[in-house]
C-alpha cells in the first residue's frame, strides 16, 4: 500500500489517484516557491543531489533560489525512479519523452500531467495488485487514453515510457522490501 505520495515524503491521500500535484501544487502558492531546504524536506532528498540534478542538466536551472513547479515536476519524477534506474538512464528516458528540459515545444507531455498520469497508474496497480506486464501495459493505455493532455501521434511514445517507468517504480519498491528483509536477518557473523 502506497504510503507518501510518489516521490515525496508527503502522507498519501486518496486524491493522489486522480491529480497527485494538486496536494504540492498548494505549497509552491503559499510560499511563491520552495527554497532548497523545504524542497529537500519534500522530497527526502539531499540539497547536494538536487543541485547536482540541475547542474548536469536534468531539472532546468532556477532563476533565483526559489523552485516553482517545472523543478519540483521534474525532480519528483526523477526520485520516483532513482531507486532502480541508473541517474543517466532516467536522464535519457525524460529526453525521450519531452526532449531537451528547458524546451517545452517539443514536448510529447507536460511534466505536470506525466506526473499525474504516473501516479494514477502507480496508484491503480498498487490498489489491483498488478504485477503482470500485460495487465500493466492495459492499465496505462486505459489511463492515458482519458487524458487529452498529450501528442496523440506519439501516444505509444508515452505507453512504452510510462511501463518503463512504472516497471522501474516497482522495482524500486521490491528492492527496498529486500534491503529491509535483508537488515532484519542476524548475518553480521557472515561478513567475508
Amino acid at each position: 500500500m502506497i504510503k507518501t505520495i510518489p516521490g515525496t515524503t508527503m502522507q498519501y491521500t486518496e486524491k493522489v489517484r486522480t491529480d497527485a500535484f494538486s496536494l504540492i501544487s498548494p505549497i509552491l502558492t503559499a510560499t511563491g516557491g520552495l527554497t532548497l531546504s523545504q524542497l529537500s524536506k519534500l522530497t527526502g532528498l539531499g540539497s547536494s543531489t538536487i543541485q547536482n540534478w540541475i547542474k548536469r542538466g536534468w531539472v532546468v536551472n532556477i532563476p533565483g533560489k526559489k523552485y516553482y513547479e517545472v523543478q519540483v515536476i521534474r525532480i519528483l519524477l526523477i526520485n520516483m525512479l532513482r531507486g532502480s534506474m541508473q541517474l543517466e538512464d532516467i536522464a535519457i528516458l525524460m529526453n525521450y519523452i519531452n526532449g531537451k528540459v528547458e524546451d517545452t515545444s517539443d514536448d510529447i507531455i507536460p511534466d505536470i500531467d506525466l506526473y499525474n498520469i504516473f501516479c494514477t497508474i502507480i496508484c491503480e496497480i498498487d490498489e489491483k495488485r498488478i504485477f503482470e506486464i500485460d495487465d500493466i501495459r492495459s492499465t496505462i493505455k486505459l489511463i492515458i487514453r482519458n487524458n487529452n493532455s498529450y501528442v496523440k501521434e506519439q501516444e505509444s511514445v508515452l505507453e512504452n515510457t510510462l511501463l518503463i517507468m512504472t516497471l522501474a517504480y516497482q522495482s524500486s519498491l521490491i528492492k527496498r522490501k529486500m534491503e529491509q528483509e535483508y537488515e532484519r536477518l542476524d548475518i553480521r557473523k557472515y561478513k567475508i
